[in-house]
């Protein structure tokens, strides 16, 4: 699936990436193995839960414009697919069009009831407990987040301290999410585990946190408008991967990239904020994060497929693989032949489009909230050049940015993030 071994740079709209990889929570600090084993932290004034479930397009045309595709020369899938029936069905791109409408429209009801949105101002939701405890809550968080996503979380704190705190506990309950099923214990999942930890999820929205990294998550919710929907749907691209192993078109895996990776652009953009000089509609912005979100996790396959043939799993579009006249034994074979240098190089890109769509729209969001998702954009792209310069070999060997090539990218991003929103 994946959406930190050395990349530490977070994708979607600043740290899908950091989710998506391979080096997980220490289980000795707060994983356990059950929903039995929860581990009590008492304090002078409450006992806290303190535990975890680890064992359980595009130019997506905004409003108003004709088209779902992304440049006159690559469209992606139409909005409607025929099935063998002759049935008319709705395809993936349309379905979490949807979703994205549905959060554009909610984030413009809540300016609209507030005029302007100024969560800096607003006092924190005091949950069970006292203030003390939630900030404990997100120190933590902020702590995790230091310790897995370094580079991110150095951008996070170019944001207002509400700002942060919020995306920090986004990225906790994201990678606990990821941590079921491609965790240390993630052989023990169960679909009714995941059912637990969705009804979890609905409860720290509703304001009943579990523990206390859920309470920072719930105070986070109640504070900006953000919802619950691309949570759900994160845990049922988890449920997928449960059983899922193959992908027989890019309709397909663009809904399972969307579950695993785009979600997170959806949850994000209501803390990242939109500048207020931004001419761009809400679902302009939304669907760039979308497209970054889709782009990562692209990267990711790309980079992993070879380790994900290890595990049995092929995340790349059947159809394709046998246009360009390979199988599934090619890829187990592990052998870099002309046919897969030249199907990786359509997938490749596939993936830079959607990078370049989400880029548009980076200075379209808060000024104090582009450099961290500019420097996972840049930085995420590039891993799709270090895959060419291996030769294409991502069978055998594994694309990686390294250190000094991500500390020459900071600065680049940080001048690219400058300025004001591009006209439109």
């Amino acid at each position: 699936m994946g959406c930190v071994p050395n990349i530490e740079v977070s994708s979607c709209y600043g740290f899908l990436g950091s989710v998506r990889e391979v080096k997980f929570l220490d289980s000795s600090k707060f994983i356990f193995q059950d929903l039995g084993s929860i581990r009590v932290k008492q304090d002078k004034k409450l006992r806290w839960r303190f535990g975890s479930l680890s064992t359980y397009m595009l130019k997506y045309s905004c409003v108003g414009q004709p088209g779902l595709e992304i440049g006159r020369s690559f469209p992606l899938l139409s909005n409607v697919l025929a099935n063998p029936a002759g049935e008319v069905a709705v395809s993936s791109e349309q379905k979490v069009y949807d979703v994205v409408l549905k959060q554009a429209s909610l984030v413009k009801r809540k300016l609209r009831s507030a005029e302007e949105l100024d969560v800096d101002e607003k006092p924190d939701i005091v949950l069970p407990g006292n203030l003390g405890l939630l900030s404990e809550a997100y120190d933590r968080c902020g702590e995790i987040c230091a310790e897995y996503a370094k580079t991110f979380y150095l951008g996070t704190l170019l944001m207002t301290p509400e700002r942060q705190r919020a995306i920090w506990a986004i990225y906790v309950w994201c990678r606990r999410t990821d941590d079921l099923v491609d965790g240390p214990n993630a052989s023990h999942m169960t679909p009714t585990a995941l059912d637990r930890w969705e009804s979890r999820l609905e409860d720290l929205f509703q304001g009943r946190p579990f523990d206390m990294l859920d309470a920072a998550l719930s105070a986070t919710v109640a504070k900006f408008p953000v919802d619950i929907q691309p949570f759900k749907d994160m845990i049922e691209g988890m449920r997928m991967d449960l059983w899922k192993t193959r992908y027989k078109n890019f309709d397909e895996l663009y809904l399972y990239c969307y579950y695993v990776a785009g979600t997170v652009g959806l949850m994000s953009v209501p803390v990242m904020g939109i500048s207020p000089d931004s001419q761009a509609t809400t679902e302009c912005v939304y669907n760039a994060a979308l497209a970054l979100g889709i782009a990562n996790q692209l990267t990711n396959i790309l980079r992993d497929v070879g380790e994900d043939a290890n595990r049995g799993r092929i995340y790349l579009p059947q159809d394709e693989l046998a246009q360009a006249g390979l199988s599934d034994e090619d890829i187990f074979a592990g052998k870099v032949t002309d046919k897969w240098k030249s199907f990786m190089k359509s997938q490749i890109k596939r993936a830079r489009k959607f990078f370049d769509e989400a880029e548009k729209t980076v200075k379209d969001l808060n000024e104090a909230s582009r450099w961290p998702v500019m420097a996972s954009l840049l930085l995420y792209r590039r891993i799709l050049d270090e895959i060419e310069a291996n030769n294409y070999n991502n069978l055998s060997k594994r694309a990686y940015v390294g250190k000094a090539k991500k500390l020459l990218y900071l600065p680049v991003a940080y001048v690219r993030s400058l300025g004001p929103p591009p006209r439109k």
